[in-house]
Formats: structure tokens, C-alpha cells, sequence
């Protein structure tokens, strides 16, 4: 099986978009997290779940899960998130 094959059985059960619902407000609760959203892996085309950082920091990387419910979950760092006046 080529690395870009997957199984039913590797197939994510639920769709991205209910999981991230189910799981916004426990990673937003994590001291650090300033957004989260379903954006795309680096082949534009993989969804995936990303996590926005306040700044580096990697015990709170550590603390955040790679995957939730066979979805991909990637960290980056965008700085405090303020509304605009």
C-alpha cells in the first residue's frame, strides 16, 4: 500500500467539520490557543484541523492532540488575536 492509499478502516468516521464543533471549546480553553479552524495540509488538498497559538510554546504544543477523531491537528503560531475598532 502506497503512503497516499488509505482504507476504510484509516478514513476519519465523522465529518471534519462536526469534530472541530465538538472540540472548539476544550482546545480554545487551553491557556495560549487564540482560534481554531479546519484549514488544509501542505498538499492543498488534505483537510485538516489547526490550532492557532497566542506564540511558540511547546508545552502547550505537547498538550494539544495530533489527531481528534482520525483528523490532523497542526499548531501555528499567529500572534494574539484582537477585533478590529
Amino acid at each position: 500500500m502506497n503512503q497516499n492509499t488509505r482504507t476504510a478502516s484509516t478514513l476519519p468516521a465523522r465529518d471534519i467539520n462536526a469534530v472541530l464543533a465538538d472540540h472548539d471549546d476544550e482546545l480554545m480553553a487551553l491557556p495560549g490557543v487564540v482560534g481554531v479552524y479546519v484549514g488544509l495540509l501542505k498538499d492543498d488538498r488534505t483537510l485538516c484541523l489547526k490550532v492557532m497559538l497566542a506564540r511558540k510554546d511547546p508545552a502547550l504544543e505537547r498538550s494539544i492532540p495530533r489527531t481528534l477523531e482520525g483528523h490532523r491537528v497542526l499548531t501555528e503560531v499567529t500572534g494574539e488575536i484582537r477585533p478590529l475598532n
